[in-house]
């Protein structure tokens, strides 16, 4: 499958900066993504096993240290507590890491406890529009809530916590305490909630899995954790994770685990769980796609070529006259949900 090497990045709009100030994602930061760009040097950061991460950490003078640890700290309670600095006293920074790979060369900030040494993580990474839209469809249109920050280019992300994907294919997929029925289900759900809100690019280290224990086995959700292939892309199979090379080892449990027909079961429970959600956040979700169709986000080209793709798939002449991407996600949005036939019981 053919990926942009190199996705280009667009300046948040006007109108998306008033869609953040109204919802409260815009406020003013202490430090910005390119204050932490002056480090003086830098070593690679290896896992715990010995592996190299693609991640450097970067080290700064005293003095910028000190200022970027009062900067951060100050930033990690803006993102938590809305500022309160005073359940802040006994934190600290304790390392930042860069990555040099991807298109948003993000960092990576360790805020650390030091009455207790726990650890919780955000990053810091360049404010682009395709990435802030996605941010917020994720934070309306999926189960789990999103937390971030934006001021001028920068902007703010809390840690998403979970397995990444490869990881998980790797060394959970296989255990004998799995529940490969319910991995196989959670990814049908996953994979129709990219492609509804037109999210692309979901390779296995592009999501986390989340396991959680239940009283007799576990249960599992699949989280995005890139968002900058929000609605960027041409080609359709791009939102659809089931198509990428390393998803093929659940990809394969779908196929051998799931009858057909549980496979759409599951697939209209997630499009009625997604009306539902658009029901109860429908303003907001208005005025962010009006923010997105005045805007632009990708290349015609990609544009044109999504048009005619979702044309011939929904077998829709209406997604011809789409003039933006914006334009391409309100429609998908209507046309997929607003068909979501009722869940039909007695199948789990």
């Amino acid at each position: 499958m053919y990926i942009s090497k190199k996705k280009l990045f667009y300046p948040v709009s006007q109108g998306l900066r008033k869609y953040l100030r109204h919802y409260d994602r815009e406020t003013k930061l202490p430090v910005c993504y390119n204050d932490l760009l002056h480090y003086a040097d830098s070593f690679p950061y290896y896992d715990k096993k010995g592996q190299d991460t693609l991640w450097e950490s970067v080290m700064y003078d005293q003095q910028t240290q000190q200022e970027l640890n009062r900067g951060l700290t100050m930033i990690y309670a803006l993102l938590k507590t809305d500022g309160d600095m005073s359940v802040m006293e006994h934190l600290y920074v304790s390392r930042i890491d860069y990555c040099t790979f991807g298109n948003s060369n993000p960092f990576r900030v360790q805020i650390m406890n030091q009455l207790n040494d726990n650890y919780d993580y955000f990053y810091v990474k360049k404010a682009d529009a395709s990435r802030i839209y996605g941010l917020e469809l994720e934070h309306i249109l999926s189960p789990s809530r999103i937390n971030y920050l934006v001021h001028e280019n920068s902007l703010i992300e809390e840690h998403i916590a979970g397995i990444p994907g490869d990881v998980f294919i790797k060394d959970y997929l296989g255990r004998a305490g799995s529940n490969k029925v319910r991995i196989a289900k959670e990814f049908v759900k996953f994979n129709e909630r990219c492609f509804v809100r037109l999210l692309g690019d979901m390779r296995a280290y592009n999501y986390v899995v989340d396991i959680t224990p239940d009283f007799e086995d576990e249960q599992y959700r699949v989280r995005p954790i890139d968002f900058d292939q929000q609605s960027y892309e041409g080609k359709k199979t791009m939102y659809l994770p089931q198509f990428f090379k390393d998803n093929n080892p659940i990809v394969d449990l779908v196929l051998n685990l799931l009858k057909p027909d549980v496979v759409k079961q599951y697939q209209n429970e997630e499009r009625t769980l997604m009306f539902r959600r658009v029901k109860s956040a429908r303003y907001r979700l208005k005025d962010l796609i009006d923010c997105m169709r005045s805007d632009t986000i990708s290349t015609p080209e990609k544009l044109q070529q999504l048009k005619q793709e979702l044309a011939e798939h929904h077998k829709s002449a209406d997604f011809l006259k789409c003039s933006s991407m914006g334009d391409v996600v309100r429609l998908h949005l209507k046309t997929v949900l607003l068909k979501a036939p009722k869940v039909s019981a007695g199948k789990v």
